[in-house]
Order: structure tokens, then sequence, then C-alpha cells
């Protein structure tokens, strides 16, 4: 009998019945990654499964850990979407690792809250490190490095990145311009931009109809073209507008377009304007000096941000966001409150992480990307992403070996984009019957993969990311889909 059925139950804190229990819990996790490929990838659950499980008050006395672990394998993973299985080709990958897996259990463990240095100087000190690290690995400007005015800090996802990174450079135009002219300022994006710059406008006060989204098309691989990014900057300009911030995209979501980094740079640095770089997803892969090139005009950037938790083997939540000029970034997310003051912080000594985010609290994030650059190693992380864009051509070949197919977008990475042509040429059904694709595919449990909307053509997205997937999943995939293919074509 172990030390918890002896002493009468579970204590709010007890060094021998965590060591009991937690063992219990990394069995059950490892046994869950051990047989995660049984699971179906998509959960097949219909909305409100789990309110006819579950009792509708919390229990009055305690129950056992084996009772709730019981509940968690019959209830809970059947309503879990599988975003660790190898089959998982949905989105963009969420990757989680040994390495990262520990990290994140220690920051349990430890449950500090590091909103000030004083709080808990490791926290402050190693995510600075770490993001230095980062930094360098990445090739980013010396400008982005925490020994001189810029810095890196560690934010929950990439939405929460461009929302401080707007609201400071909204607060920095506005004062010089004065803060009533808030109407007047314009943000600029492309129509592959992700939605969380949007929320960030709503958020930030910027009117709706001062967000220009300009059009992409296959001509640019749904990059933005520099000529009509000026042409909407000079159109503004002269209708006594304030351009004032840009975001652009290492790796858009739809079809991982990359835009032009050095030309749009220039152009936002001759108009005074905020830079941003978002490279969320395709970030990582620019640690393989073969891809570094993509983040060529990051040198023109006042921010740039990317997520480790996509495809950097380091569990969510870990976006990555490096600015120039932290004071920007203090200048419009500080309070001071009585409470909070000390010695260290009103000196002036040391980075307080609460003036670079919107919540006060923060976790120790920077010990799992920290466990996983130091676990694995750069080399074994650049291994990693060759692996996932290799199985990710080879995907794309198979794509092109079946004349019922296209690839709908050019792979950069390791997202395919691709479609399947309707028979005779027939475009008014082509959208339902890769809708149907979709729906018939997921709906299999087998495999698991989203979709988007690329020049009014419903697209199907195939990104490879999942820690655990090799060859033989690929080809699964493949066949899968042909599969479900040939069912729907012999229907219509």
């Amino acid at each position: 009998m172990g030390r918890l059925h002896r002493e009468g139950g579970l204590k709010p804190m007890d060094a021998e019945q965590l060591r009991e229990c937690a063992h219990k819990m990394v069995d059950f996790i490892s046994d869950y990654y051990k047989n995660i490929e049984n699971f179906p990838v998509l959960s097949q659950v219909q909305p409100g499964y789990l309110r006819e499980l579950l009792p509708d008050s919390a229990p009055t006395h305690p129950e056992s850990f084996q009772d709730v672990l019981n509940d968690v394998q019959a209830k809970i993973l059947p309503g879990v979407t599988h975003w660790q299985s190898p089959d998982y080709f949905a989105y963009f990958p969420s990757n989680s690792s040994v390495a990262g897996f520990l990290g994140e259990m220690l920051s349990a463990g430890i449950n500090m809250v590091g909103f000030s240095w004083i709080t808990s100087p490791a926290a402050t000190e190693l995510e600075m490190i770490v993001l230095d690290w980062l930094a360098k690995a990445l090739k980013l400007p010396d400008e982005f490095l925490s020994i001189g005015p810029g810095g890196g800090v560690i934010q929950g996802t990439a939405s929460e990145a461009v929302l401080v990174v707007l609201l400071a450079a909204r607060d920095k135009v506005l004062r010089k311009v004065g803060k009533d002219a808030i109407g007047k300022l314009v943000v600029y994006s492309s129509d592959q931009t992700h939605s969380a710059l949007q929320k960030a406008c709503q958020i930030g006060g910027i009117h709706p109809e001062n967000h220009r989204v300009l059009k992409t098309d296959p001509s640019t691989e749904y990059a933005l073209s520099p000529e009509s990014f000026c042409e909407a900057i000079s159109h503004d300009i002269a209708s006594g507008l304030i351009p004032f911030f840009f975001c652009a995209t290492v790796g858009t979501t739809s079809s991982t377009a990359v835009d032009p980094l050095l030309a749009l740079g220039e152009i936002t640095k001759s108009n005074g304007m905020w830079f941003h770089v978002d490279a969320a997803y395709a970030g990582s892969a620019c640690i393989c000096p073969e891809f570094r090139h993509y983040i060529d005009g990051v040198k023109e950037a006042d921010s740039f941000n990317m997520n480790a938790h996509k495809w950097l083997l380091t569990n969510f939540d870990c976006s990555a966001l490096w600015v120039k000029d932290r004071s920007a970034l203090i200048q419009s997310l500080s309070t001071n409150p009585e409470f909070l003051k000390n010695k260290a912080s009103q000196g002036n000594m040391v980075v307080d992480y609460k003036d670079w985010q919107i919540p006060l609290g923060r976790r120790f994030r920077s010990l799992k990307l920290w466990m996983v650059l130091r676990l694995y190693g750069l080399e074994n992380l650049q291994a990693y992403i060759r692996n996932h864009i290799e199985l990710a051509k080879m995907f794309e070949e198979l794509v092109k070996q079946d004349p019922r197919f296209e690839v709908a977008a050019p792979r950069k990475f390791s997202l395919v984009c691709l479609r399947l042509l309707p028979p005779q040429n027939n475009e008014d059904c082509a959208n339902k019957l890769n809708h149907d694709l979709l729906e018939s595919v997921n709906s299999t449990g087998k495999i698991f993969i989203s979709h988007t909307v690329l020049s009014s053509k419903y697209v199907l997205r195939f990104a490879v990311g999942a820690p655990l997937t090799e060859e033989r999943h690929i080809v699964a995939a493949w066949k899968v889909l042909q599969e479900e293919a040939s069912a729907l074509l012999r229907i219509l």
C-alpha cells in the first residue's frame, strides 16, 4: 500500500506523496505516447459529449488518484485531438519532446510567478540568456540581444507578441503626434497575414477602416509585393493619414509564403514605421544555414517573433519575441504600483518582464527552452527540422505522381498544399469535392489534415512536423488520401 493510502489521503503538498503519484503519472503519459497511434487522430466525439459522462458538481470527499486516471483514459482521451500523433498533419505542428516535458515538469514543480527580477532572479536571467542563445542560432542582428538596448522575451503566443509590439509602436507615434491622432494611424499587412493582427488592431483601438489588408496572388507565390505596399502608403499619406505599423510574415499560415523582408523593410524605414516580422512557424527552420536566407531582411525589423512551441521541440507555450528597443515596450506596458517597488527595480539594475507583456504574472518558461537547447544541441535540432522537410518533399513527390491531384502552392518548408482536381476540369464542383475529401479523410481517424482557401480555391494543407512522424506515416497518409479520393470520384 502506498504512502497516499496509509496517511489518510492526499495532502496539499508532501514530497513522498508527490513522488508516488508523479511516478504513476509519468508512467501514464509514457504509455499514452507508446499507444498514441491507436487513437483516432481527430477526436470523433459530438459537442457536449463530456457533460453526459461527468457529475454536475464537484465531489465533497476526495476520490482516488487511480479513479481519476481511469476517467482520463475512458472519458477525456476520446475527446482529445492528438496533436502529438505521428499521423497529425493539420494546422501547424505543436511540438512536445522529452526535454520540453522535463522542463515543463520542473517549472510546474518550482511554480514561481516571475513578474519582476526579485520574484526569482534565475527566471528573468535565464530567459535573457536562452533568448540570446536562440537569437545567435538564428543569426539575428546584435541589436536584438539583451546586452544592448533591445532583447528577447517569451510570450505565450505569436498573437500576444504582435499585440505588444503594436501597442509599443502606437504609443511611440502618438507621443510625437498627440494622442488625438489615433484615428489617423494606419496598419498594413497582406491578405495572408495571420488574423492575430486584426485582433491586435481591435484591442489597440486602431480604427477598422485603417487596417490595410493588401492583396497577394500566385504571381508572387502569395508574398506581398513591395510595389503594392508602397502604393498603399503613398495613397494614405496623401489622404492625411499616418502609416505607423507593418507586419510581414515568414511562412504564412495558408501556404508558408515568405514576404520579401529587405525590400519591405526599406519602405517602412523610409516612412518611419514600425516593422514587425512574424516567423511563428518558419522561424525554427532558420536555425539551418540553408534556410536562414528567408529572414535576411530582418536587420531592418524593429521586432521579430518565432514560436519555439511549433517546430522546435519546446512544449506549448513558448513564443520568442525580440525587440531592438525595449524602452518602447516598457513605456507602453509598464506599471509601478507601491506593492511591487523594490531596490533592484527602482535602481534600474534589472529587467522586469512584467513590463514587456500584457499580464503581470508569468511562468518559468525559459527552463524548457534551456533544456531543449542543452539536451538536443543545435546540430540535432537542425537535423530534426531537415528530416521533416525531407518527408514533406517526399509527400509532394507522391502528390505530383498522381494526375488526379495538383500541388496548389510552392512548398518552401514542411507544408504541402494540394487539391484534388475535379473531373472534366469542372471548377464549379472543385471546392465541394475538396471539402468532402477533407471531411472523409478526417472522419477515418487515421490522419488529420486541415484546409485553406487560395485564390478562391479550397485547398488541403498537409503539414509535416510531429516529433514521432516517420516515412511510413507519410506513405500511409497518402494512401488514405488516395483511397478517399477514389471513393469520392466514383460517386460523381
